[in-house]
């Protein structure tokens, strides 16, 4: 796991620019805090920050294959882990190619010389890749197949700047800090469109996707996308082969040469992870598996059920633990580290953006994240299981499956992701964020891929499955990565692996509701590894602090922002809700989905101080 960076120009030396593009290559140093490399040759820079995973010694990069300095045949730079890379080396050897370290790294670049640009069908793994290749004179930027890996590009008029975070794009003067009407719904929709940056000129590499850039311009390929596919195996096959693939998917994904845990919230999809986690480290006499979970200080005391959280984790949490052995902790934060202004600096500077819904959980997850890191550089968690095997309520509300939107925003759903409601009515109708989001819509849906003769009720649920797993999962493990790369943490995520996604994506919606609960599949195929208390318990997210407390910082805080006649969000927002918020009670309990235009406008007020963004809109 790592941060790279790289710069393009055909009409430059680069050679020249070494303090700059140190500059860019520092801004990711968090994602890297145990080396820096820096490689320059002629039109071409790579910067390197690396956090040292595999092969402790040898995987440094920027790494050059066939040569040294500028007579490297070809360069790597590589964020990211490639499970399947011991059989790989393997291969490779049997082609006639030798190795000089043990690192995954190395197996990424000599798998470039042996298929060239096919090369990124042949990773099992997460990762953001930059290649140069010398006699081509040619730059591919390859990103994995779910997106679990950021990777963004600014196009120049003569080649391309290219990073892990718009941070380090941001740092070269070549790129203006604007951002225009689409930036602005991206940031302030629960729409996370592939491809697209905040950023006025910026992108994101589509997940699955190659970018080639030569002198003769940029061009875009897609290497894989989810398929429909015709599924043949009945219900009992059917299971043993999701139950097959995690176990060797785990397994995989426990390989490392330094510490690794599991992150528990006593839920389904990381009880399952830890549980066969446990198992795998069993049977190769590798000792217990370290899990840790997070909750607030008193939350027990002031838990209140409502419409998605039933009860609180910790119970669960301990249920499992007992039930597999974990060396387990559990990291109890105090609702006012989440307003500390360190942290919430932290926050923003690892996202470049505002940071617009769950508000609360982005500080949580930080912290989190800081105290694992005390304990372990590498921890695996359950994004994505309820994308794939259908666990949110808006799989099992017709109302938003049939709805001519994006599900998670329906009227049942929508409260929950709302960052705008302070904002002021003539920038909102300036935006017109439901026009966007209905072209967004219409995009993903002419993107949905069709099976003949698949059934009607099949063919909705597909529909539904791909954008939760093209788009909503998107903003998961975009701030997954975020928040656990700003401490140096690598967080893996099983349930992202392609092979698994591409079955399960393909299994009919009757078998992944058999029993008449959300995530049958995933539920049968764990079923004999869990406790009864975890096979029975419904879909619970991710905490949020219901600490009142908590709201009355961010109101003193935007008290306190809205005394500043300067203050660039004063502008944007709508004055009258902001004092009709300000004067209404503070609820027993906060709930997070009451708090989103607070939230937003707190952040965004940072954010535009911060990075001196230019709003042409």
């Amino acid at each position: 796991m790592c941060g790279i960076v790289g710069w393009l120009d055909f009409t430059r030396d680069l050679r020249r620019e070494g303090d700059l593009l140190r500059q860019m290559t520092d801004t990711l140093a968090c994602r890297g805090p145990d080396a820096e490399g820096i490689w320059q040759s002629g039109p071409v820079a790579f910067g390197h920050r690396r956090l040292a995973i595999i092969d402790l010694e040898g995987g440094r990069q920027p790494m050059l294959a066939d040569g040294e300095g500028s007579e490297a045949m070809a360069a790597l730079t590589f964020c990211g882990e490639v499970y399947n890379y011991r059989e790989l080396r393997t291969e490779l050897v049997g082609h006639g190619h030798r190795f000089r370290t043990a690192s995954d790294t190395e197996v990424v670049l000599r798998a470039y010389l042996q298929w060239g640009a096919n090369f990124a069908s042949h990773l099992n793994g997460m990762f953001a890749i930059g290649i140069w290749d010398a006699a081509l004179q040619e730059l591919l930027l390859v990103r994995d197949r779910m997106g679990v890996k950021p990777l963004y590009y600014f196009p120049t008029a003569n080649g391309v700047l290219f990073g892990s975070e718009p941070k380090a794009i941001l740092a070269n003067p070549q790129v203006s800090r604007g951002v225009d009407r689409e930036g602005l719904c991206e940031a302030l929709d629960m729409v996370k469109t592939p491809g697209r940056a905040i950023f006025r000129g910026m992108h994101e590499v589509v997940p699955g996707e190659l970018v080639r850039i030569t002198r003769s311009g940029l061009g875009r390929s897609r290497y894989w996308q989810l398929t429909a596919a015709e599924h043949t195996d009945d219900r009992s096959t059917t299971i043993a082969t999701v139950r097959e693939l995690l176990e060797d998917i785990v397994a995989r994904q426990l390989i490392s040469d330094v510490p690794v845990c599991t992150l528990l919230s006593g839920g389904l999809d990381s009880s399952a992870i830890t549980a066969i986690a446990a198992q795998v480290l069993g049977r190769e006499g590798r000792g217990q598996v370290n899990s840790f979970s997070v909750d607030f200080t008193g939350a027990a005391d002031r838990f209140q059920p409502d419409a998605v959280r039933g009860a609180a984790d910790a119970p669960f949490v301990r249920d499992l633990a007992r039930h597999v052995g974990t060396r387990h902790r559990e990291i109890l934060l105090d609702s006012r580290e989440l307003t500390d202004p360190a942290v919430r600096a932290a926050v923003l500077r690892a996202t470049d953006v505002p940071p617009a819904f769950w508000g609360d959980m982005w500080p949580s997850l930080y912290l989190l994240f800081r105290a694992v890191r005390q304990q372990s550089t590498v921890a695996l968690s359950g994004e994505s299981a309820d994308e794939l095997f259908g666990g949110y309520l808006w799989f099992h509300r017709p109302e938003a499956v049939d709805a001519p939107t994006f599900p998670w925003l329906t009227s049942g759903s929508a409260r929950y992701f709302g960052g705008t409601s302070l904002l002021d009515q003539g920038l909102l109708e300036k935006l017109d964020i439901p026009g966007y989001r209905a072209d967004r819509y219409a995009e993903a849906l002419a993107e949905v891929p069709v099976l003949p003769g698949e059934s009607a009720e099949d063919r909705r649920l597909r529909k539904v499955g791909y954008l939760a797993l093209t788009r909503f999962v998107q903003t998961l493990l975009d701030r997954k990565d975020r928040m656990s790369m700003a401490v140096g943490l690598e967080v893996r995520v099983p349930f992202c692996d392609h092979r698994l996604v591409e079955y399960v994506f393909n299994t009919p919606w009757a078998m992944k509701t058999f029993d008449g609960k959300e995530k049958s599949l995933l539920r049968a195929a764990a079923g004999d590894l869990l406790p009864a208390s975890i096979l029975e318990r419904k879909k619970t997210p991710y905490p949020a602090t219901q600490d009142p407390q908590y709201e009355a910082a961010l109101r003193a805080e935007l008290v306190e922002i809205l005394a500043d006649a300067d203050a660039p969000i004063r502008p944007l927002l709508n004055m009258k809700r902001v004092q009709q918020m300000l004067d209404r009670s503070l609820p027993a309990a906060s709930l997070p989905y009451s708090r989103g235009g607070l939230e937003m406008a707190l952040w965004m007020n940072r954010w535009l101080t911060e990075y001196d963004v230019t709003l042409d809109i």
